[in-house]
């Protein structure tokens, strides 16, 4: 077990990955997962195994998993094995196996790590002691918020909040737009809504939404959020009416369909469609709200104008829907209707949608086909062809393409296998994280060479 290569799969999400990992779940292959763990030393398949152990009760296998990891000093391992000791009830073990050299010198993602260790502890105190070095960054401020709700803190975070949200109040007066942390205020109203004080939040955010005191869309988008929980439709309509409506009329809308008030929400969003400068901002909302209503075909015409536009084209998302709902032909059909001159803009994007769309249609000779008329190494022609033939019955021609394509990964090889039931022969024909580490890296010389 090497770090630098655990350190290598966490960042490029190499080997045995996340999707894979998902797939064995699904498919129940545990002991897959508990083997590859073991003797591949996968840190993904040791973190989802030792997971599934927990919820079945096997806190002692849980921790065998773990263990060749924690003892290599592989930090996300000892976290997760902390969470396992604090189910047994472990508590100083877990802090022993949690806890940094030094909290005053450790990164900054491990004191967040550690912090939620101790609130799981029960050590809510100590936990925000260890975030408050921390919290001029934004998000170990949300994390803060985060761990602490529902632990009876919230005086407290207010405390720490307030002048760091006061910070960026000033900031902006100032003219200044980078300061940290951006997200105070959202966050302020965030924990004043949570600790029952509703109306107290509305009225600070609202007041520097109001006076323009506030430096991201997220906080106005935040604000627009706490009105829609809080059900103050007149205010939500004021200000998704005026200069802010490219953002927040969709939160009106939505507040309005969730009331029932659903021809309401749909009046209002064709209004503005046709009578704002930029009626781009509001066609989506209203394409998902006629989406939900059941009326895709009007969703269709609604973003139709967009699909064609070089910037607010909304045809991906339309295509998405149509597959969502099983009319993956109809989907294909508005594909076909783009000029050469759309298809020339965008040839990668269209073929491999296409290619793809077919295939799910169950269009496979078609599409396969069709993949043959596609330029050799378009990026991911081999693996939705393969894709295809598995589909279609062909599973070891899908096998055979894959290997041929010096460009495939070798995930992909096993993606197939696994769905086939071939779990194990999947696994084991991978090449090592180390050998996949190493590959890596001479790709990287070769590209740093040849530049």
């Amino acid at each position: 077990m090497n770090i630098d290569d655990l350190d290598w799969q966490i960042r490029t999400n190499g080997g045995v990955n996340p999707r894979l990992v998902k797939l064995l779940l699904e498919r129940g292959e545990l002991d897959v997962l508990i083997k590859a763990a073991g003797e591949r030393a996968e840190w993904f398949c040791a973190e989802a195994a030792a997971r599934e152990l927990c919820k079945a009760g096997e806190f002692e296998r849980a921790l065998n998993v773990l263990k060749p990891f924690v003892e290599a000093g592989w930090r996300p391992a000892r976290w997760e094995a902390a969470d396992v000791l604090l189910h047994l009830g472990r508590v100083d073990e877990a802090l022993d196996v949690a806890r940094p050299d030094d909290v005053t010198q450790a990164p900054e993602h491990v004191c967040r790590n550690f912090a939620e260790v101790l609130v799981k502890a029960g050590k809510v105190d100590e936990a925000i002691e260890v975030l408050v070095p921390h919290l001029d960054r934004g998000w170990l401020l949300s994390a803060l918020v985060e761990l602490t709700a529902g632990q009876g803190r919230d005086e407290l975070v207010l405390e720490l909040i307030a002048p760091r949200a006061e910070k960026v109040r000033t900031a902006r007066a100032e003219g200044r737009w980078n300061c940290e942390p951006s997200n105070a205020q959202e966050l302020q109203a965030q924990v004043l809504e949570r600790s029952g004080r509703a109306e107290e939040a509305v009225r600070v955010l609202g007041g520097d939404i109001a006076d323009d005191r506030y430096l991201t869309q997220n906080t106005l988008e935040a604000y627009a959020e706490l009105l829609q929980r809080q059900g103050r439709m007149e205010e939500l309509r004021v200000l998704g009416s005026g200069k802010h409506s490219h953002t927040v009329l969709r939160y009106y809308a939505r507040a309005l369909e969730d009331r029932g008030r659903a021809e309401e929400a749909e009046t209002v969003l064709r209004r503005f469609i046709a009578t704002a400068e930029h009626p781009g901002r509001f066609h989506w909302p209203l394409i998902e709200l006629l989406s939900r209503r059941g009326r895709l075909d009007e969703a269709v015409e609604v973003g139709r104008p967009t699909f064609d536009a070089d910037d607010a084209c909304l045809l991906e998302g339309v295509l998405h829907l149509l597959h969502e709902a099983g009319r993956n032909d109809d989907a294909v059909t508005i594909l076909d209707e783009r000029d050469a001159e759309f298809v020339e803009e965008h040839p990668s994007w269209f073929r491999m949608n296409r290619l793809w769309l077919l295939g799910e249609a169950g269009r496979y000779e078609e599409a396969l086909a069709y993949a043959a008329t596609v330029p050799a190494g378009m990026y991911g022609l081999t693996a939705t062809t393969a894709w295809i033939m598995e589909q279609s019955g062909r599973v070891d021609e899908a096998l055979a393409l894959l290997r041929s394509d010096a460009e495939v990964s070798a995930w992909e090889v096993a993606e197939v296998l696994i769905r086939q039931g071939r779990a194990a022969e999947g696994i084991s024909d991978m090449p090592s994280l180390a050998e996949l580490h190493e590959a890596d890296r001479r790709r990287k010389a070769a590209v740093r060479a040849t530049a």
